[in-house]
């Protein structure tokens, strides 16, 4: 079983993939705060009024919603209750916080010596900043880097810190049940946004630290490989993505287009030659390219191999089968409502849950959890509702 005390996108993506899994996860909501901060964080055509946003379910689903006020003494309990019954807690404060609400690590493995308690953080525990994607995205370098040549820094429009922490954690969370099912006990782990971030610099990271150059924003180009990532137009007003890695790839290519005699130019005969010679070579396959309208030239370059595809939208996105085989759906409502699986990676041995439960409503198993999780007796409930120390939806 899992308790979820993390908010917002890096915690609780760790939570849902856990629940795909096959793990029972309780998300645990501040009654002060009315739960997790992005049930409200919604698009203009969403509904005001309902309390799951787009944002909200991206990472909710298969996880059951219990309202409760921990700072309180009976709240404080309840809590407690569900760690002495727990494998793994998830967390996501501040450094200081989980020790004044006293749900810190060591107050909780004096519950569950076996707990696995795994806290991601902004900077680390010794760093009291709190962590905000869009600002570890500037401070771990990739802002910098984003963007247009000769134009702004660009955020990237996926929080991708919180996604490459969360990543971390998972990884983390299966080597610590490992070790405990070795005899290891329970422990503590803690991933950081920026750590995380650093440590996803790859190629542009020794860019920097072997080659001395400091990465400059290129668009969608490559700065070690042409023409890699470089994005063309096509006849028909739509785009294409080139990711010509061998000196083999690109004679194709200009075979394909029929410039044979590019490949042997000196100025992108290898790759090297094409790195330093890339504006002119990017002029030269734009104009042969735009003579194409894209479903063309992507056939065209898969009949000979040449990494290409579509820059996609996001309906053209779940248009392919591969992503469409990802969607998740359930029962919602009046109606159903869809998700992306979390897990990417396919086995013949390890099962992902099918059918799982839709992101919950604020405090929908609140009672639920109380009476058959942790034998509460409905007076007791009822006297926790009264005193606002939980609360449980009427959806």
């Amino acid at each position: 079983m899992v308790t979820e005390l993390a908010n917002v996108l890096a915690g609780p993506s760790v939570g849902l993939f856990l629940a795909e899994m096959g793990a029972t996860v309780i998300k645990v909501e501040n009654v002060r705060s009315c739960g997790d901060v992005t049930r409200h964080w919604k698009l203009p055509v969403e509904d005001p009024d309902t309390d799951i946003s787009s944002y909200f379910s991206c990472v909710n689903w298969g996880k059951q919603s219990l309202a409760v006020d921990m700072t309180t003494g009976d709240g404080l309990e309840v809590v407690r209750r569900l760690v002495c019954k727990s494998d793994i807690l998830l967390a996501s404060y501040k450094p200081g916080d989980a020790e004044k609400l006293k749900v810190d690590y060591n107050s909780l493995k004096a519950l569950n010596e076996n707990l696995i308690y795994a806290h991601v953080t902004g900077y680390g525990s010794g760093n009291p900043r709190a962590g905000y994607d869009a600002i570890i995205q500037a401070e771990s370098g990739f802002t910098y880097m984003n963007g247009e040549p000769g134009g702004n820094p660009t955020k990237m429009p996926v929080a991708l810190m919180d996604v490459l922490a969360a990543h971390q954690m998972k990884e983390a969370i299966l080597l610590a049940l490992l070790s405990r099912e070795r005899g290891g006990g329970g422990q503590f782990i803690e991933a950081s946004l920026l750590k995380s971030g650093v440590a996803s610099l790859a190629n542009q990271a020794t860019n920097w630290l072997v080659g001395r150059s400091i990465p400059r924003r290129m668009g969608s180009d490559h700065p070690n490989i042409v023409p890699y990532g470089t994005i063309f137009s096509t006849a028909d007003g739509k785009e294409i993505v080139l990711a010509v890695g061998t000196d083999k790839q690109f004679g194709e290519l200009c075979r394909l287009l029929g410039r044979p005699e590019l490949a042997e130019d000196g100025k992108f005969i290898k790759n090297y030659n094409r790195v330093v010679n890339s504006e002119e070579l990017k002029r030269v396959l734009q104009e042969l390219i735009g003579r194409y309208e894209r479903k063309e030239i992507l056939e065209l370059l898969e009949s000979r191999r040449v990494p290409a595809g579509g820059v996609f939208n996001m309906k053209e996105v779940f248009e392919t089968p591969e992503a469409a085989a990802m969607l998740i759906e359930a029962p919602f409502n009046s109606g159903s409502i869809k998700g992306v699986s979390s897990v990417g990676f396919s086995s013949d041995r390890i099962e992902v849950a099918k059918n799982l439960l839709p992101p919950p409503h604020y405090g929908e198993h609140s009672k639920q959890i109380l009476t058959t999780l942790l034998g509460y007796s409905g007076v007791r409930i009822d006297e926790l509702l009264k005193n606002n120390v939980i609360y449980a939806s009427k959806e």
